[in-house]
């Protein structure tokens, strides 16, 4: 069933959950109108499942208050109020207008939607919907227009202008010329939206099967230059033999490529060759530009972003870690060794996600088909190394800073860590030493080493010099 027919179907039989009934009913059984609003309204017309509620009513919040037992105020000042309600939470708001003063009626408050496929009312307990805009119209053609005047609606919340730009990417739809026009002439006042706002947006974008379209529409309106100037610094800037896109399409089609569910991956992706343009150094030779460290760089430009956007320690963390890693090379040269330091230094529980940036990567680059043979050889590789019980990192050694104090009469300090990396690294390439007494073998013949040494040319302890 297309869009089109879907919405003729819905239109006529359009069916909610029991629960979504019996709290219209206490409504009306109250003497208040309640209405479905919003994206409720308008994914039920296309078919999709609906998971999250909003209504509208002509009932103050204290009313909505008397009514329900359970309520939280999440948004007094804006007549919002969150029911809990048979196990689910209703958010209910108070009719308004677009000064935020409490509105009589429902067209009131539809009036000053943002868009028309969002301006759609439902009257659950009498089955009416209210469709004051052609909002069915646009939806049928795939349009994304503001209620009457673009300007005054941008003007009112300048975060519209982005979520244009999300709707048309996330519901496939072009944004009518009008409204165009308007979000391109008012770009500037994005700069009045709070990162966090503008940040839950991004990741509502980052959910659409293609983000580039999204993008590139932030980027022909001029949102795009103010929100992430870094990756507009890639557009126009070519890059080498091996890759058919500039740097920003690049990014935005590697975006692309990485799963819609992981939004960690699909950011690292966007932002995983930001800082190609700064570190730019044309070859002599033919293949073009080489860009020397761009991945270390790019990690510490995507950290600075993603702090500006607001985006949780954690996430930052593991977005910049995956950059950072990205550029790996595996080739059957490779010891076991060096598979086993690029297990610990990428992280066991990274590896999944580094794989599918790697993939988005390169699938990005608009040249590549198929999984490289060499690609899968490494993650086989990897899966063989992760089966054996080897130490990747200084707690999985079978000795430990207080074995070395004890047995060996070393001095707690700096350089307790220093041997058991140095047994690490030892481990490593040969993971059969990772038994006790060997270590404790090798971890004095370190330190007899490092003591004749220290007490020869200082007269001292190493304990005593720190590090040298």
């Amino acid at each position: 069933m297309n869009i089109a027919e879907s919405l003729d179907f819905f239109f006529n039989k359009i069916t909610f959950p029991k629960t979504v009934k019996d709290f219209a009913e206490l409504f009306q059984k109250n003497g208040f109108q309640l209405y479905l609003i919003g994206g409720a309204v308008r994914d039920r017309l296309m078919g999709k499942e609906v998971h999250d509620y909003d209504f509208a009513t002509n009932a103050k919040p204290e009313d909505v208050q008397r009514i329900f037992r359970h309520t939280i105020p999440v948004g007094l000042k804006h007549g919002t109020v969150l029911v809990l309600f048979q196990d689910e939470e209703f958010e209910v708001t108070t009719f308004r207008t677009a000064d935020n003063n409490f509105a009589d009626t429902i067209d009131e408050d539809l009036r000053c939607r943002d868009f028309t496929i969002n301006a759609f009312a439902y009257d659950i307990y009498g089955g009416k919907i209210i469709d004051s805009f052609n909002g069915k119209r646009d939806l049928k053609n795939k349009v994304i227009r503001a209620v009457e005047n673009p300007t005054a609606r941008i003007q009112e919340d300048p975060l519209r202008m982005l979520r244009a730009c999300r709707f048309a990417a996330v519901l496939e739809c072009t944004i009518e010329p009008e409204t165009m026009a308007a979000i391109t002439e008012n770009a500037l006042l994005i700069q009045n939206v709070s990162a966090e706002r503008i940040r839950d947006e991004l990741c509502k974008l980052m959910t659409a099967a293609k983000p580039s379209y999204g993008l590139e529409l932030m980027r022909t309106v001029g949102l795009l230059n103010i929100i992430l100037p870094e990756l507009m610094e890639g557009f126009g800037f070519e890059q080498n033999r091996f890759h058919k896109y500039d740097v920003y399409y690049h990014n935005i089609y590697s975006c692309d490529n990485a799963p819609a569910a992981n939004l960690e991956v699909r950011l690292a992706a966007l932002l995983h060759d930001i800082a190609k343009p700064r570190t730019s150094h044309e070859k002599a030779n033919d293949d073009g530009n080489s860009f020397y460290n761009h991945e270390i760089i790019g990690s510490r430009m995507a950290g600075k972003i993603l702090k500006r956007l607001k985006f949780p320690a954690a996430y930052i963390s593991h977005i910049t870690h995956l950059i950072k890693y990205h550029m790996f090379y595996y080739t059957k040269e490779w010891t076991d060794g060096a598979v086993r330091r690029f297990i610990r230094n990428v992280g066991p529980e990274n590896l999944d996600d580094l794989f599918l940036l790697r993939d988005a990567d390169r699938n990005g680059n608009g040249s590549k088909i198929g999984i490289p043979k060499a690609f899968i050889d490494f993650q086989e590789k990897i899966r063989e190394i992760m089966e054996i019980d080897s130490a990747l990192k200084v707690t999985d050694l079978e000795i430990n800073g207080r074995d070395l104090i004890e047995n060996l009469q070393m001095k707690q300090g700096p350089l307790i860590g220093e041997v058991l990396n140095y047994l690490l690294e030892l481990v490593l390439d040969e993971p059969e030493l990772n038994k006790h007494e060997l270590l404790m073998e090798k971890a004095k013949e370190y330190y007899d080493k490092k003591y004749s040494y220290a007490v020869e040319q200082y007269g001292k302890p190493p304990e005593e010099l720190g590090k040298f």
